[in-house]
C-alpha cells in the first residue's frame, strides 16, 4: 500500500533545491555595495534551518544579520550594510525541504579593490622593472653588512632627531649643558651623514647588482625608493646648517628627518596609507625622543651628576610617555599590516617584533625603576643607566633589521603534478594570493578512455571547514606546452578571476568524467598570505 501512494504521489519528487540564480550574481564585480544577497532556489527550502553568510577578505563576518525566507520558501535574503570595495564570499548552507542538505559559496567583487599585500610588495627591483630578484623575507649571514651598516643608520637618525628635539625642549639649561648640545650635535650631524651615505651606498649597490652602471640613474630619479634616498642626503646634509638657527629650523628639520623614513619603510606600502605612515611617524618621533634624551643624560651624568638629576626629571617624564605612545603605535601598526597576530610566527619579522616587545616590556620596567628614584629625590644610578643604555642598543638593532624584512610571507605558486595509471593530473595557481588568480587544470588520460567528459575544479577553505565549496569556472583552452604522454589523450582547462577571496589553507579538489561515467576526484592542499 505505501509502495503504491507513493508511486502515485507526484509531490514527494526526489529532487533536491539547488541555487538558480542570485544578486549579486556568481563572481560578479559591482561598482557600489549591494543591500542585500538574494538566493533564489528551484524547490522549497526549510525556513527555520540553514544559514547565510557573507565574508571580507579577512574571512570575518560583514553582518549579524539573519536570513528572511520568502517567495513561498524559494528565496533567501541577507540584508547588508554597506560594504566597501574588496572581494566578498557568500556561503550558505540549507535544507531543501525534502530533507537535502545544500551547501556552497561563491565570489563577488565590490569596486576595484587593490591586490592583496604579501612580499613581493616590499621588492624595490618591480619599480626598475628588473628581473630575477626576490625580495628579502629571512635573515642570512651573508646580509651582515647590510644589517650593521642599517644598525648605524637608525642609531644615528633616532639620536641626530632625538638632539635636536632635547636641543629645543631642555628647560633651565645651565652652561655645561648648552656647551654639550653644541659640542655633540655637531658630532651627530656627522655620524648620521655617514650612516645616511653608507645606508644609500650599500643598498643601491644590493639593488643594481648584475646592472649596468647607468642603471643608476633610474634608480635615483625614476623610483621612489630612490628619490627618498636623495631627500635623505639633502637632510643630512642640511643638518649642518640646521644647527646653527632657531628653534623653529630645529623642530622643522628633525620633523623632516622622521618623515622621510616614514615615507619610505613599510608603512607607505600597507592600507589605509594615511593611518600607517602616520602611525610610523608617530612610532620614530617617540623613539627619537627616548634615544635623544637618554644619550643627552648619559653625558650630562659624566660631567655633572647634581645637573644629571635635574634633567632626569624632565626626561624621565617624556621617556615613559614615549615609551607608552611606542607600544600603542607599534600595536596597532601591527594590527594593520598583519591579517592576524598568527602571522607573527610565519616570519623572521614577527620573531623579532616578538622578541622587541619583550625588550619594550624590560625598557618600561627600568624606566618605572629610574622614574621612582627621581620622584624620591634620588640620582639615578650607574647599574641602571647601564641597563637602559643596553636595552636601547638592542631595541635599535632588532628594528633595524626587521625594518628591512617583509613583514608577511611570500606567496609560491603552486605547482603540482600526479602521475597515475589512471590519470595524470596537474593543477597550477598563479601568483597564488589573495585576489585574481589564474587557475590552470591539465588532465591525462589512458587512449582506451579518450578525452574527458568533465572536469570540475572547487577550491575548499581548510580554515573555514564550515563554508561550502567555491566552484572555479574552468573553459577548455589550447595548451601549447610540450607536455604530452605516450599512450594518454590531453585535456586543459584554465580559469582567471578573484576565486580565492581570503588568505589561508585551501583544498583544490579536482573531479574527472570519463566517458564511462567513472569519476576520478583529486585534492592537494596549498595556503597563501
Amino acid at each position: 500500500m505505501l509502495l503504491a501512494v507513493l508511486a502515485g504521489n507526484p509531490g514527494v519528487a526526489s529532487a533536491h533545491s539547488e541555487l538558480e540564480s542570485s544578486v549579486p550574481e556568481v563572481n560578479s564585480q559591482m561598482d557600489s555595495s549591494p543591500a542585500e544577497i538574494t538566493l533564489n532556489f528551484n524547490e522549497a527550502i526549510e525556513a527555520k534551518l540553514g544559514s547565510l553568510e557573507v565574508l571580507d577578505s579577512k574571512s570575518n563576518s560583514v553582518t549579524k544579520n539573519e536570513p528572511v525566507v520568502s517567495n513561498g520558501s524559494r528565496t533567501l535574503k541577507l540584508e547588508l550594510p554597506k560594504l566597501n570595495e574588496g572581494l566578498y564570499t557568500v556561503s550558505y548552507s540549507i535544507i531543501s525541504a525534502d530533507g537535502h542538505p545544500v551547501s556552497g559559496s561563491y565570489v563577488f567583487v565590490v569596486g576595484n579593490p587593490p591586490e592583496g599585500i604579501d612580499a613581493s610588495a616590499f621588492n624595490p627591483h618591480e619599480e626598475l622593472g628588473h628581473e630575477g630578484h626576490t625580495a628579502s623575507t629571512q635573515l642570512t649571514t651573508n646580509q651582515f653588512i647590510i644589517y650593521a651598516v642599517r644598525v648605524l643608520y637608525y642609531a644615528s637618525l633616532l639620536l641626530a632627531a632625538g638632539i635636536m628635539f632635547w636641543s629645543v625642549a631642555a628647560r633651565n639649561r645651565s652652561d655645561m649643558m648648552k656647551e654639550i648640545l653644541r659640542s655633540y650635535e655637531l658630532i651627530t650631524m656627522r655620524i648620521l651623514l655617514v650612516g645616511a651615505l653608507l645606508y644609500v651606498f650599500v643598498h643601491a649597490r644590493e639593488i643594481m647588482s648584475g646592472y649596468a652602471g647607468n642603471e643608476y640613474n633610474k634608480l635615483f630619479f625614476d623610483t621612489s625608493v630612490g628619490r627618498g634616498w636623495i631627500v635623505l642626503l639633502v637632510l643630512a646634509l642640511a643638518g649642518f646648517v640646521a644647527i646653527r638657527l632657531g628653534s623653529v629650523v630645529k623642530l622643522i628639520w628633525a620633523a623632516a628627518l622622521l618623515a622621510v623614513e616614514s615615507w619610505s619603510g613599510h608603512a607607505a606600502v600597507f592600507k589605509p596609507e594615511a593611518a600607517t605612515v602616520a602611525l610610523d611617524y608617530i612610532h620614530l618621533a617617540a623613539s627619537s625622543i627616548w634615544v635623544g634624551g637618554f644619550i643627552l643624560l648619559l653625558l650630562v651624568w659624566t660631567r655633572d651628576r647634581k645637573e644629571a638629576g635635574r634633567f632626569t626629571a624632565q626626561f624621565s617624564r617624556a621617556a615613559l610617555i614615549s615609551l607608552a605612545v611606542l607600544v600603542l603605535s607599534g600595536i596597532a601598526m601591527t594590527l594593520l599590516f598583519l591579517p592576524s597576530l598568527q602571522y607573527l610566527l610565519y616570519t623572521a619579522w614577527g620573531t623579532l617584533l616578538l622578541v622587541k616587545t619583550g625588550l619594550v616590556l624590560l625598557v618600561v620596567v627600568v624606566g618605572g625603576l629610574l622614574h621612582l628614584r627621581v620622584r624620591r629625590g634620588d640620582l639615578p644610578t650607574l647599574n641602571l643607566l647601564r641597563m637602559d643604555a643596553s636595552l636601547m642598543a638592542l631595541l635599535i638593532v632588532v628594528a633595524a633589521l626587521f625594518t628591512y624584512i617583509s613583514p608577511l610571507p611570500v606567496n609560491e605558486p603552486v605547482t603540482y603534478h600526479k602521475m597515475g595509471e589512471d590519470m595524470h593530473f596537474s593543477l597550477r595557481v598563479t601568483p597564488n594570493k589573495p585576489g585574481v588568480n589564474e587557475f590552470t587544470v591539465k588532465v591525462w588520460l589512458p587512449d582506451r578512455v579518450g578525452a574527458p567528459k568533465s572536469v570540475v575544479l572547487r577550491l575548499r577553505s581548510d580554515d573555514r571547514k564550515e563554508l561550502g565549496p567555491i566552484d572555479i569556472p574552468i573553459v577548455p583552452y589550447k595548451d601549447t606546452e610540450m607536455t604530452t604522454f605516450d599512450g594518454y589523450v590531453k585535456a586543459t582547462y584554465r580559469a582567471e578571476g578573484p576565486y580565492i577571496p581570503f588568505a589561508g589553507r585551501w583544498t583544490a579538489e579536482v573531479r574527472v568524467m570519463n566517458k564511462q561515467d567513472d569519476e576520478l576526484v583529486e585534492r592537494y592542499d596549498f595556503r597563501n598570505y
